[in-house]
């Protein structure tokens, strides 16, 4: 758990202290953004492409390299002088990171036997559900007391912990495939993924603030991704060795579990940045008590962990993972009921409803889609299962800024319309505002300063309503998911041998 944890740890560290970052290196606003955009790019490559690279090094010699790139580059980066090292050492923690999580899901998928890799998940679920809420809250702290280049030292003392006890326990197993000498290597496969994700990333990260296909550099790199990765599923489908053995996805449930962890990552990042975004920019609340908000409900997802885990034992994980799925549509339901009168209790309960969700979510999901994959190919079926958790997380991300923005123009709109004196409801609120000025004692000589007051609420309860509409998108997605997953066969439960194992 520990390599996964703080790999994605550093996904969402930075975010908070891009200011920071911006004056000491004396970085504009858009050129800072490529701190973030250079470790996304790096890791979405290196993550699809990680189970060949276990198979040519050997999975604890490629793990624990990794851990070394990882840590090393991370030290690199606090010392960074000027943005273009910086950036160059994000790349190379990125390149480092990527292969953290398949392999470290991979390795606690084959260790245990079959009716326990539920409980193994959620050890494994406690790094990836955790860090990204855990992110934004230390990086804060860290930055404002300490320094931003802090949020990448305090990876040293990690990863040398993570490196000692991969080396110490981590055993390659005797059935791994390896690399034969004379094999061919697939090179255009390889140019594919690496051009056909990379630029997929950086529309994703940067499309919002370019306009989306307003901008020819998007609309290139759009192109760009598209033929490419299209031209890569048909290419390594049929390829003898390929990079990405895509071939996997001919089972049933890792197919449909794919789908499904996609599209709910999709949702669960998109309120994840939806909901701090909503409480500092409308409600006034600082970084702290936005992070106060969100940490219970991370609380109550690590708590309840192991419980699921231990639950798949004896529970078809079809029911656990629909019950997830409800309790996510839940919350984004109720966080749909929000306004900008709440208490910090009411978007606590949304929160901590949402944490119920994810801890039935993401264990059972996992251990329904690794249920009948070969050990021989847990490798390479753990890196595709996290590249699509990590794109779903990117869609949802560019998603919900996107809507939040278009949303919130069309709702001004529709307000505006009713902001004229032919309109007696407001000659009446503008009346009492200015009434209710001069009540205050300031020297109010015509409506303006009363318009200007009521024209700035206007424009809150519209941003208001464009989040309250992507809460309600959310919950029919994990409504839509709730019954589409039944379509994944049932797992085995009890001491039963491994269903891989007959492939």
């Amino acid at each position: 758990m520990i390599p996964t944890m703080i790999e994605v740890l550093d996904t969402s560290v930075a975010n908070v202290a891009l200011r920071h970052m911006q004056g000491s290196l004396a970085a504009g606003q858009e050129e800072i953004t490529w701190v973030l955009t250079s470790y996304l790019v790096a890791n979405a490559v290196v993550i699809p492409m990680s189970g060949w690279l276990a198979k040519v090094m050997g999975r604890k010699r490629y793990l624990m390299a990794s851990v070394a790139l990882f840590t090393v580059a991370s030290l690199l980066c606090g010392m960074a002088g000027s943005l273009s090292t910086l950036v160059l050492f994000r790349i190379l923690q990125g390149i480092g990171g990527g292969g953290m999580q398949p392999m470290s899901q991979a390795i606690l998928l084959e260790t245990f036997p079959p009716h326990e890799r539920g409980l193994a998940l959620s050890v494994y679920g406690m790094g990836v559900i955790v860090a990204p809420i855990l992110g934004p809250v230390l990086g804060g702290w860290l930055t404002d007391n300490w320094s931003w280049r802090w949020i990448f030292y305090i990876n040293l003392p990690i990863g040398l912990l993570a490196q000692f006890m991969c080396w110490s326990f981590v055993r390659d197993p005797a059935y791994q495939q390896r690399w034969q000498k004379g094999e061919r290597v697939d090179y255009l496969g390889l140019a594919l993924l690496v051009l056909g994700l990379g630029s997929l990333q950086i529309v994703l990260d940067l499309g919002q603030q370019h306009d989306w296909f307003g901008s020819s550099f998007i609309l290139a790199l759009s192109v760009v991704a598209g033929v490419c990765l299209f031209t890569l599923v048909f290419w390594e489908w049929h390829h003898e060795n390929p990079i990405v053995n895509l071939r996997v996805f001919k089972d049933r449930s890792f197919a449909l579990g794919n789908v499904v962890i996609f599209f709910g990552f999709f949702a669960f990042f998109g309120s994840i940045v939806l909901l701090p975004m909503f409480l500092q920019e409308l409600m006034g609340y600082s970084a702290f008590q936005a992070g106060m908000v969100l940490s219970p409900g991370g609380l109550i997802t690590l708590a309840l962990m192991p419980f699921v885990g231990k639950l798949t034992q004896r529970v078809d994980a079809r029911f656990l993972l629909c019950f997830g799925l409800l309790a996510s549509a839940w919350s984004s339901y109720y966080m749909s009921g929000y306004n900008l009168d709440m208490g910090m209790v009411t978007a606590i309960t949304g929160r901590n409803l949402q944490g119920v969700g994810l801890a039935f979510f993401f264990v059972p999901l996992s251990f329904l889609t690794m249920a009948y994959i070969p050990r021989t190919e847990m490798n390479n079926a753990s890196a595709v299962y996290n590249l699509l958790r990590n794109l779903g997380g990117s869609f949802g991300t560019a998603f919900v800024t996107t809507m939040v923005a278009r949303r919130g123009q069309f709702h001004h709109l529709r307000l505006a319309e009713h902001m004229g004196y032919y309109n007696q409801a407001f000659t009446s609120g503008v009346e009492g505002v200015r009434q209710y000025l001069e009540g205050l004692g300031m020297h109010v000589q015509s409506g303006v300063e009363a318009m200007a007051a009521l024209y700035r609420l206007m424009q809150r309860q519209a941003a208001a309503l464009a989040f309250l509409d992507v809460f309600h998108l959310q919950m029919i997605i994990f409504l839509c998911l709730s019954g589409a997953m039944w379509i994944m066969r049932r797992p085995p439960r009890g001491k039963a041998p491994d269903p891989g194992a007959a492939h």
